[in-house]
């Protein structure tokens, strides 16, 4: 499974709150697969590993600026 992580804020900010958290939680899969096969000695690429870290950083991120500009 392959799951194309977006490289800028920008491109994230464009998408509505229910497709971050819906990819947030695909990600977050991805993640637990990527560390399961690191650990099982099958993963090839580890920088795979914080790329997908730091998207999922980059969409928490722009959901914490939405709750905030909803607070104020």
């Amino acid at each position: 499974m392959k799951v194309v992580i977006p490289v800028k804020a920008k491109e994230i900010r464009t998408w509505e709150t229910q497709k971050i958290q819906e990819e947030i939680a695909a990600l977050k899969k991805e993640l637990f697969d990527l560390r399961f096969q690191q650990a099982t000695g099958q993963l090839e690429n580890t920088a795979q590993i914080g790329k997908v870290k730091k998207a999922i950083a980059r969409m928490k991120t722009v959901l914490n600026e939405r709750e905030r500009a909803g607070e104020q």
